[in-house]
């Protein structure tokens, strides 16, 4: 009994938690929505439902990562405040007909035969598989499977085929007339006079038709149709794969029938949520919470298109950065467009350290002492405001204060200086003054030199531009030289977190010695010595690369004096 009231007062606090979360913490206040529409009561089917969608006429691409891990960080939000199970359902849409040819397949050409079939009765052009769409099934769940998603994969296709729409199909005959009176409105007037919610699998060439319906009975679930190429009357079941519906009452009525709690989706589809909705009501269920999320921008603000290659890829990002810090790219602010370009990637792997850093000392900070529950119940609103909460299920609890100085520009520049692909040399600068375990963090800076060094070889190292110095800036440089060199070995006796300091003072005084503007002098010693305009903290890099190797770094592109 003592234990089950402490169960009880342990949630009753945990509760009170959640509630006082910024606002900015949104799977927090996802999750909190959801609960509202369902009464805080657990559903009747035992667990609370999360869709998401995939179009399988294309690869999965870096959206389809988004909308999956950002509606999991909603998941685990719901999960501890509410205690209830949860579920993720990926529904792909192949029974949809192909509309277009992807120009990124062999052949493409020979595929014009197959146009309007659905894409599970095209052939793979790959030929790997049953399908084309079951060529893109095969990969969406390779794909999901890569990130360890935990998901039930669902096949519109097989749904419709094996009688699992059914009901739902019936459903749509029964409310044939609100479904009509919902969506007539939203259509063209031209549209209007043929459109129907069901869609027949013509039996003679298989293909998905968009034709008027001359009637449906609901009583033998058939519906009748005039063929389009030779205008003969055809009734064919609409049951067991016979029809598909049109994809906006498809999707109400997966939402009635399967009992989706939560589903996000693109901005381009919020337009039509209030429709979704609205069917998905006709049909006799409470739509689930929706939320919508911006699309990707590129450097220029264009939408990302795959057609046109602009962007940045899934691969491109997981070869220069560990998956964690693509989770924290997609954490923030969903709902505003994000630009999605390599130059990028530096500032949210440098963002992810610092959040990794404090919710290790959030996660793990036990002095608790004096049952002191007002600092217990700040360090847990911490923790689970802070992103890295919805993004890595299991981290050390030690940040090595050795590490806080590292970052993602500087590890760039030490492989480009270096013009080394071998992380141990990069690893070699880093670990020299560090003696302690690094477990986990260990794993991830591994990751993060890796990505850094590959960054460097694919966007750095053949777009450097060395340039040679003026008289004035050999003069000053000149200067750092020698300020650097006398100093050399003072600094053996300095503490090691003094140092970087120490540097960065050198390179500041150099500056207003010379009577040089300091963010012009950085910039010059980028150009000069590293051949970019930008770079990274020059006293950090200087300690970690080691005073000797910078001076020769100077000597190899001015005479010194």
């Amino acid at each position: 009994m003592n234990v089950i009231k402490n169960q009880l007062k342990e949630r009753i606090i945990i509760s009170d938690i959640y509630n006082k979360v910024p606002n900015t913490v949104w799977p927090v206040i996802e999750a909190k929505k959801i609960l509202k529409k369902l009464n805080n009561k657990l559903p009747e089917k035992g667990y609370v439902l999360f869709a998401t969608g995939y179009g399988p006429s294309g690869l999965p691409h870096i959206g389809t990562f988004g909308e999956v891990v950002r509606t999991t960080m909603v998941m685990k939000a719901l999960e501890e405040i509410s205690n209830f199970p949860t579920k993720l359902m990926c529904i792909s849409d192949d029974m949809d007909g192909m509309r277009k040819i992807p120009d990124n397949i062999p052949n493409p050409e020979y595929y014009v035969k197959y146009m309007g079939l659905p894409l599970t009765s095209i052939p793979d052009p790959f030929g790997t598989t049953k399908s084309f769409a079951h060529n893109m099934n095969n990969r969406l769940c390779k794909f999901l499977d890569r990130f360890n998603f935990s998901y039930d994969f669902i096949s519109s296709s097989e749904s419709y085929q094996n009688g699992l729409f059914n009901d739902g199909i019936l459903s749509v005959m029964r409310n044939h007339d609100k479904i009509m009176n919902i969506m007539l409105p939203t259509l063209r007037s031209e549209r209007r006079s043929n459109y129907s919610p069901f869609m027949p699998i013509c039996p003679r060439t298989g293909r998905v038709l968009q034709v008027p319906i001359i009637k449906f009975d609901l009583d033998n679930g058939t519906i009748t149709y005039n063929d389009p190429d030779n205008n003969e009357c055809v009734t064919v079941s609409a049951l067991n794969g016979g029809c598909k519906l049109q994809w906006k009452v498809d999707f109400g009525m997966r939402w009635s029938l399967l009992d989706v709690d939560f589903e996000m989706y693109g901005k381009d589809h919020l337009v039509n949520g209030k429709i979704y909705s609205e069917i998905c009501s006709a049909l006799g269920k409470i739509p689930p919470h929706q939320m919508f999320y911006e699309l990707f921008l590129d450097k220029d603000g264009q939408k990302i298109s795959k057609s046109k290659g602009n962007g940045l890829t899934i691969d491109e990002w997981l070869e220069c950065a560990p998956q964690e810090t693509l989770s924290f790219f997609m954490y923030g602010s969903p709902q505003r467009a994000k630009k999605l370009y390599p130059e990028i990637i530096s500032k949210y792997v440098d963002e992810y350290l610092v959040y990794l850093k404090n919710y290790c000392e959030f996660k793990f900070n036990d002095d608790y002492s004096n049952n002191n529950v007002a600092n217990k119940t700040k360090n847990q609103i911490d923790q689970i405001s802070n992103p890295i909460h919805y993004i890595v299920k299991e981290i050390s609890p030690v940040f090595p204060k050795e590490l806080e100085n590292i970052n993602y520009d500087l590890l760039v520049n030490l492989a480009t200086v270096c013009q080394t692909n071998e992380s141990e040399i990069v690893w070699s600068y880093i670990k020299k003054d560090i003696n302690k375990k690094l477990d986990q963090v260990d794993k991830i800076i591994n990751e993060i030199i890796i990505g850094a060094i590959n960054y460097s070889k694919k966007y750095i190292r053949n777009k450097q531009n060395f340039r040679d110095p003026s008289d004035t800036e050999i003069i000053a440089i000149n200067k750092l030289y020698n300020s650097l060199n006398n100093i050399n070995k003072d600094l053996t006796i300095i503490k090691k977190e003094d140092k970087k300091q120490i540097l960065q003072n050198i390179l500041y005084n150099v500056a207003i010695e010379c009577n040089i503007e300091v963010k012009e002098w950085f910039k010059i010693l980028y150009e000069i010595l590293l051949g970019q305009s930008t770079g990274p903290r020059l006293g950090s890099f200087i300690d970690i690369y080691g005073i000797d190797k910078f001076l020769n770094l100077i000597e190899k592109k001015i005479k010194i004096t």
